[in-house]
Parts: structure tokens; sequence; C-alpha cells
């Protein structure tokens, strides 16, 4: 579709993983993974590499970079919240209200999955291949709406033996092998019309279960360990009334392993971070080599000039980082700061690694100023497109960025209560604050990039904590959602 000013849609491949942390591309600093494609799209585009989810846990995190909001703002504040304004439009939903044709593949997770299936809101979605999840118990019931385990259960396969599999799952029956076939599916269908899909892997999020053949690239025993030390173990049994879902234990006895509803081999029986990383980075270079797939289709099918691409994910994962696996209310670099890449040739910058901050509730808001759309008032991110297009200083861009988890798991601490926190973090320093306690974290990024040092309870660093405190009570004040706008405003110098 191309307007009457010769000005031509652009299409939109929006690839978000699940649970990726910032450092896992070899073309960002990793010397260990092997991310080819990828790396393709940061030598060739505009690569944020200070990008700050706005919430360390899936759902909340979804949904705010879905709409542009806070999910304070938004009242999506965990997993399993069954509630989603009605009043918010998604973006693809403003993208199909201007004629794209939307789709969406894989995980979506703006409301609780029941049985691994959520409530659709007004999404906009023409195309839905849905599955929340790989592994849920009830998902062999394909009544239920699992599109992956249809696909499985189409190629004669038995979804429960395959997951099990202590090989791993094979390539041709993975979930991020469906994802990618779904997408080119849709790419294809697609070709005479601007397009904008969400495709949503839902790796490498655990189980850490790929093919073997990925997970024989990478020896568990020469895996760079985590960013760990043995006051680790004393920092966060102080905050153990901060709920995460792994107590904290040295790296070569992580309890990683079954969880309640799932399926699948973990790591071989292996209980330690070499292992843990050689499974992530293994899904990782998986997940790599399926967008070279989708790239291909693009640069065959001619819409790759006309196509803009975006590589993220919802926020990180520990990895042993501090004795910690998984995730929880923590706002350490590993769980907030995640991959935010942007590419689309002769258009945006190349080669671009901006070090400016920047938020994932930027997303929205800078899709529709790139497709010529308004952006709506209620939106708090703000407009790339100046850093992306060479017309603004990749590296200052935001003064901060903050993340927020409010009961996000519905996890309760041995004293019965949930975990609250805010972060706030500026160029050099970033202040955690745990609300309902004495607890926080306040950490200089640039004496200390690993977050090893609290200086939280450091009298020299009294008078640097209030001040952020005062900055960070502010932006927590600011986004806070007025309620409607009034009917009748006051008119300048009137009482009333």
């Amino acid at each position: 579709m191309t307007e009457s000013n010769g000005f031509r849609k652009p299409n939109v491949l929006w690839i978000c993983t699940d649970q990726q942390r910032y450092d896992t591309i070899g073309a960002l600093g990793n010397e260990t993974i092997r991310t080819p494609n990828i790396d393709g799209l940061v030598n060739g585009g505009v690569a944020f590499t200070r990008a700050y989810c706005q919430n360390p846990i899936c759902q909340p995190s979804r949904a705010s970079f879905m709409t542009g909001l806070y999910p304070s703002t938004l009242h999506v504040n965990g997993n399993g919240v069954n509630t989603f304004p009605e009043n918010v439009p998604l973006i693809s939903k403003l993208f199909a209200d201007a004629g794209y044709r939307c789709g969406l593949v894989g995980k979506l997770h703006l409301n609780a999955a029941y049985d691994g299936v959520e409530k659709r809101v007004d999404d906009g979605y023409s195309y839905w291949h849905y599955s929340h999840t790989p592994h849920w118990q009830t998902a062999n019931d394909p009544s239920k709406g699992h599109d992956y385990v249809q696909w499985v259960a189409a190629q004669g396969e038995d979804l429960e033996a395959v997951l099990a599999d202590p090989e791993g799952v094979p390539d041709r029956l993975h979930h991020t092998t469906w994802c990618a076939e779904k997408t080119k599916e849709f790419m294809v269908q697609n070709c005479d019309t601007p397009w904008f899909v969400n495709l949503n892997m839902f790796y490498p999020h655990p189980p850490f279960n790929p093919p073997r053949e990925y997970l024989d690239l990478y020896d568990p025993d020469a895996m760079p360990g985590p960013l760990y030390r043995e006051s680790d173990l004393a920092e966060q049994k102080r905050l153990d009334l901060i709920p995460v879902q792994r107590e904290a234990a040295p790296p070569d006895q992580l309890a990683v392993g079954h969880r309640e509803g799932q399926t699948g081999n973990y790591l071989g029986g292996r209980q330690d971070a070499g292992a843990m990383k050689a499974h992530y980075y293994a899904l990782i270079t998986h997940i790599d080599d399926h967008i070279g797939c989708l790239l291909d289709v693009l640069e065959e099918t001619g819409q790759r000039e006309h196509t803009i691409v975006i590589f993220t994910s919802d926020h990180g994962e520990f990895l042993g980082d501090h004795g910690l696996i998984y995730k929880g209310c923590r706002f350490y670099e590993c769980m907030t700061r995640v991959p935010l890449i942007w590419n689309w040739p002769g258009q945006f910058e190349s080669g671009v690694q901006a070090s400016g901050l920047v938020e994932l509730i930027d997303i929205a808001p800078t899709l529709l100023d790139l497709a010529g759309l308004e952006i709506p008032d209620h939106m708090q991110g703000c407009s790339l497109r100046p850093v992306l297009c060479g017309d603004a200083s990749p590296d200052t861009i935001r003064e901060f960025v903050r993340s927020e988890y409010y009961d996000a798991q519905g996890g309760k601490n041995r004293d019965g209560k949930s975990g609250f926190g805010t972060m706030y973090r500026d160029d050099r320093y970033k202040l955690v604050v745990y609300h309902g306690y004495d607890l926080g974290e306040l950490y200089d990024l640039e004496e200390d990039p690993g977050e090893f040092e609290n200086r939280w309870d450091d009298p020299e660093f009294r008078d640097l904590k209030l001040d952020l405190m005062k900055k960070s009570f502010d932006a927590s004040m600011l986004i806070t959602d007025w309620g409607g706008v009034p009917v009748v405003r006051r008119t300048p110098g009137s009482r009333f």
C-alpha cells in the first residue's frame, strides 16, 4: 500500500523472546554465544545497549510495551491478572485500525493463562496462532486452543513424549520452529499489503530443552561463570523477605529442576551454572537460526527493504548471577536490561550501538511515528525515530529509566507478605527501594558494574540516596493514572 504522497507504509516484524538477558548477543560483546543472524541485525541497524523493561515479570512487562504505558498506570501489575483495561488500545489494534494486516504467533500473555490459554482482548489480530507455552500438563487437549499442540499432533507425535526426550526437543518439533513456520506463512500470505506481526517466542525461558545438535555447540564446563561472589549469599539472605523463584546458592549448587506443571529434561541432571548457561545459550542459537530463515523469506519475497525488524525480550534471567536463577523481585542488570535492536535497510542508521537509556515503552510510539500514524496522548514512552534516523544523539536519550514490581507473581515471603519494589536508574547510579521494609539497594554502576557493593547503608552515600529517592518518588507519582479527564477545564485565573 502506497499513499498518494508516495510513502509506503512499512511492514513490522517484531520478534520478542522470553526471559533473554541483554548480554547474550555476539556482536554486542558476548564472545561465547553464536548469534550470526542477530549480529547481522546489529551490524546493519541500531542496537540500544541500555534498554530496560518496566517489570521483570512476563505479563506486566508485555502489557506495558504493547500499550506504551507503565504497568502500574495500566493496572496490569503481575502474572495471573485476569483483567485488561478496555479503554487502552494495543499497538496491534492501532495498526489494524490504520489498515494493516496484523498477526500474532506464539505467546501474548496480556491476561492470565488458565490451562495455558488466555482471554483475548480487542487486539486487532486477524492472523492468530497462539501458544502460551509448550509444556502445560493440560496442553494435549487440542480444544484448549494451543496451536502448537495441534501442530505437533498433526505430525503424528505425542507432545508429552516429545518434551520429555532426554536428548532435547528435535528441531522439527520444537516450539521455536513452529513459531518461525507460522510467521513465514503470514509474511508470504501478505506480500501485497502492509503487515504487522508479533512473533513472541517462548524461549529461552525454561524448561531448557534445545535440540541436541544445538546443545552440542556448548561445553558446560567451558562456559564463563556468572557474576558471583561469596558475599552474594549474605546479601540475598538480607533481602530474603523479598520473593524470588529460588533461594540463592553457589554456582555449583543451583536448584535447577522441574517446576510444577512442566515437563522436560533439565540440564541432564546437573545443578550448576555452567550447564544452565550452555542450555540457555543453545536455545538462543536455535532462535537465531530461525531468525535467519525469516530474513531469507523477506529477501526472497522482495519485502526486506520495506520491513522494520525489531528484536527484544520481555525481561532477563538471573542465570546464576548473585547466586540466583530464573526471576523475581530483583532489579539487577541481568533482570531488567534486555536486547533492543532495530533494523530497516536504507532507512535507519547502520552499525550504531546507542548507549543512551531507553525503555521498552518507547517501542509503541516509535512504531507509530515510523508508520506515519498519530501517537496517542496517553502513551508514556517516547519515539526513538530521531536516534534511529541519525537526527539525535544515540548516547543521550532519557535522563533515567524505571522498573517496578508490585506483587507481580503473587508470591508470599516467610512473613506472609508480598514484594513491592521500584527501580530508578540514571546514567551512573541505580536505586532500588523495597516498599514496606527498611530494605533497598544503591549501586554506583560506573565503579561497580557487577552490582556487588550495595551502598544503601553507606553513610558516605546518604545524601545521594536521599536525592535519588526523591527523584524516584517523583517519577512514580508522575506516571500515576489520573483517572478520567475533566469535562470542564478551569480557565486561567479562575478559582473554580
